[in-house]
This record gives C-alpha cells, sequence and structure tokens, in this order.
C-alpha cells in the first residue's frame, strides 16, 4: 500500500522523548527502600510520577522536587513513617497499586484516594495477594478507590495471577521486599519486567523464568544509579507518525527497548514500517537504543493477540488509530484490560473513530479497524485519558484531518511537551 497520497507529510529530525514513566515510578520508590542515597538521571516529571513522589514524602521519605539530576537517600525497607493524611495518587494507578504493596509490607496504615477516573479503577487485583500476606485491604463495594491499608506481620506468598499484570506482580514484590518475607508471582504470560530488573541491578536475590519471578526472602537494597530510558511508549507515538508521513527520516534517541515493553514496534514492522536500532547499550539491567524511522513505505492491517498483548496494551489506542490507514483489516483481541485503564479504551477509541468518519468496531476483548485512509474531521472526547490525546494527536497532524482534542492538557500526566514535539517533527 502506498503512503498517504492526498497531502505530503515531512516528518523529520532527532528527538528525545521523555524518561520512562514506569521506571520513573520504580525508581523512586526502590531509592526510598534503599540503604544510603541513589542518583537517578532524566527522570520523567509528569503528574503521575509526581503523585509517586508525593505519597513517598507523606510516608516520611525525603524525596526532592524532580529533577534531571537527583539524589535519594533511602533509609531502608521497613522505615516509613504512618501518614497523617490521606495518600493521594492524583490520576497514577502505578501509584496506588505498587505504593499499596510498599505499606503493606512496612507495616504502616495508610488511605488512598485519587481522582474520580482513578477512583473507578480496579483495585480488588492487589486486595487479593496483600490479604493473601497477611495485610488487611479494605475496599468500597465497586472495587475502586477509596483504599485503606493496614501492613503488619507478613507472610510469604506464592500468588498465581489470572491476567499478566506488571502492578499486581510489582505490588506482590515491593510487599515483601519491604516484610522481608519470600514471593513467588505466576502468570499466564509476561507482563513488563522493570521491578524484578531493578531490584537485581539494586542487589536483591532475584529468579525468574517466563512464567515466574521470585524474590527471596530477607533481601536489602543497595543504592541505585540510574539514568531512565526514554519512555517507549511515549517514543511509539512518533514511530506510528514517521510511518505514516510521505518522506522523512526520524530518529528518536535513547529509547528504552525492553522486550516485555516494544511489542507496538514489533507490530509496525510487521505492518511494513522500517524501524531500525542504533547504539544498542544495557544499563542498570535495561536494554535502550536510537530508534531511527524511515518514512514512506505504507502499511498493511495485522492480527495481534496472545502473549503479544501485554507487550504493547498501552499503545493499542494508537495501533487502532494507525489500522485507519493500513491496507485491509487490524484485529486486536485479548485485550480486556483496556476497558478498565483511565477510559474504557476499547469503547472510546472505537467511539472517536467511527465519529471522525473511520470504519471500526468494537469486540468484547478488542477492536476491529478497517484501513479506508479516511480524511477525519470532528472533536475527539478524551475522557481525560492522555494516551487517546496522543494517539489521535497523531491523526491530526495527517494531511487534510481536521480533528480538534477536547481535553489538550490531560498529556502532562505522561508527557507534558508532546504537542510542542509534534509540532517541531512536523515543522509546523
Amino acid at each position: 500500500m502506498a503512503p498517504l497520497t492526498r497531502g505530503r507529510l515531512r516528518v523529520a529530525g532527532e528527538l528525545t522523548v521523555p524518561g520512562d514513566k514506569s521506571i520513573s515510578h520504580r525508581a523512586l520508590i526502590c531509592a526510598a527502600l534503599a540503604d544510603g542515597t541513589s542518583e537517578i538521571r532524566d527522570i520523567l516529571s509528569s503528574a503521575d510520577v509526581q503523585s509517586t513522589a508525593g505519597v513517598l514524602r507523606a510516608l516520611g521519605v525525603s524525596i526532592p522536587a524532580l529533577a534531571p539530576v537527583m539524589q535519594v537517600t533511602g533509609a531502608g525497607r521497613r522505615a516509613l513513617a504512618a501518614p497523617v493524611a490521606d495518600l493521594d495518587c492524583g490520576n497514577s494507578g502505578t501509584t496506588a497499586r505498587l505504593m499499596a504493596g510498599v505499606v503493606a509490607g512496612a507495616g504502616v496504615a495508610a488511605r488512598f484516594v485519587g481522582d474520580a477516573s482513578l477512583s473507578r479503577r480496579p483495585m480488588r487485583r492487589v486486595q487479593r495477594p496483600l490479604e493473601a500476606m497477611g495485610a488487611v485491604v479494605e475496599l468500597p463495594d465497586h472495587g475502586g478507590l477509596p483504599m485503606h491499608v493496614r501492613g503488619g506481620a507478613l507472610e510469604s506468598v506464592e500468588w498465581a495471577s489470572d491476567t499478566p499484570s506488571a502492578q499486581v506482580k510489582s505490588c506482590v514484590l515491593l510487599a515483601a521486599l519491604a516484610a522481608g518475607v519470600e514471593a513467588t508471582v505466576r502468570e499466564p504470560s509476561r507482563s513488563r519486567d522493570h521491578t524484578e530488573r531493578m531490584l537485581a541491578s539494586m542487589g536483591a536475590e532475584v529468579w525468574v523464568n517466563d512464567d515466574a519471578v521470585m524474590l527471596f526472602a530477607e533481601q536489602t537494597l543497595s543504592p541505585l544509579e540510574l539514568t531512565v530510558p526514554g519512555d517507549p511508549s511515549s517514543a511509539s507515538f512518533f514511530a506510528a507518525l514517521a510511518s505514516l508521513a510521505s518522506h522523512g527520516d526520524l530518529l528518536a534517541r535513547r529509547v528504552g527497548i525492553n522486550e516485555t515493553r516494544s511489542g507496538f514496534f514489533a507490530v509496525l514492522r510487521e505492518m511494513g514500517a522500517s524501524i531500525e536500532l542504533e547504539n544498542a547499550v544495557r544499563a542498570s539491567g535495561e536494554h535502550v537504543a536510537d530508534l531511527r524511522i524511515a518514512t514512506g513505505r505504507g502499511l498493511i492491517g495485522v492480527t495481534v493477540s496472545g502473549a503479544a498483548i501485554p507487550t504493547l496494551i498501552d499503545e493499542l489506542p494508537l495501533l487502532a488509530c494507525v489500522a485507519a490507514y493500513a491496507e485491509g483489516e487490524t484485529r486486536v483481541t485479548g485485550a480486556a484490560e483496556l476497558r478498565v485503564k483511565e477510559s474504557d479504551r476499547i469503547a472510546a477509541v472505537v467511539d472517536n473513530l467511527r465519529l471522525l468518519g473511520a470504519d471500526a468496531d468494537e469486540l468484547p476483548d478488542g477492536f476491529v479497524v478497517r484501513g479506508t485512509q479516511p480524511r477525519l474531521r470532528g472533536t475527539v472526547v478524551t475522557h481525560g485519558d492522555h494516551r487517546l490525546a496522543m494517539a489521535f494527536g497523531v491523526l491530526s497532524a495527517l494531511p487534510g484531518n481536521e480533528i480538534a482534542i477536547d481535553d489538550r492538557e490531560c498529556v502532562a500526566v505522561s508527557y507534558p511537551e508532546f504537542w510542542a514535539d509534534l509540532a517541531r517533527v512536523t515543522g509546523s
């Protein structure tokens, strides 16, 4: 299939995307639990990561203002203080779920709250394993926030998750770390593995195979020395944009290419995109490389399901948008988790595509998009979801489209400079 022919779009230059959001959360938490002073460089200074920093401060950890180079002095794994006020997680599910494990393992009590969107998101998935370890976790009837967690003398656990979830896995591992007990987490397929990589890089004894991870008891953490890689989810928007462009050449610098996170790049290649890795290195347990994306290739539809889903779960709304300009049908199944993200991302992305003029349908656990290279016109309803805003922001840059985004500011959750970077690489 030829690239877009109704107008020429040049996407070119070099780009450094913000630091990885998942790793930034974990760097603050693990540094807070370490013995000594950690140095973190290029942390993501976004609303979600600010929420984790604020929660740690409320638990007595001295977290400085987020900065390109920052130091965090930890006091060990059980040195947290009981908070005097609610722990406000804002919009960050990662903060709520991972810090619930830390609080439980540290033996303190806390009440977790968040904004309206986060308050609706499911927390029973962390309630069950934490209660199996001996913590008390109280939730309202709808299973979201506010969440009361009371820690204590936790017991070792072997937990089998029904679905792959890095947040559940990390919650259990961090609870075990703080409590000094052993934990094994089994999953039907691998979820993102930043927590176990970081713990191992800090000296903890961690055993990993294809379907399980085990943290041994009584582990301590050495200080962390980390430069946070560029976020692959953030880089995905620009890889998609360049793949849809008629000409140019885009280089995204120092992007994380962890195999549990980089599934979107693999799917784009399967669709026909040209994405090459340059200057690949390994740092603090994470693989990092520059991504060079060629333009003018044209894309074809694909089918995505099974074990691939966890590796690009956050990028699936973007894939739906890209699929409108790929030849043939793109079908995604096995992604019911999208229903309980910041919004119901299946319904939201399909509703918006259809409203704008694309050919898309919902499935119970995914979607179908038929590529027609449509001219899209209308206003996108983001439901305050940053990933929807950025995915449709990519489509808004295509020649002939007239797309307004109802809440452009919600991108601050993960990528505050998104609109400026989009304008720069398109010359607009």
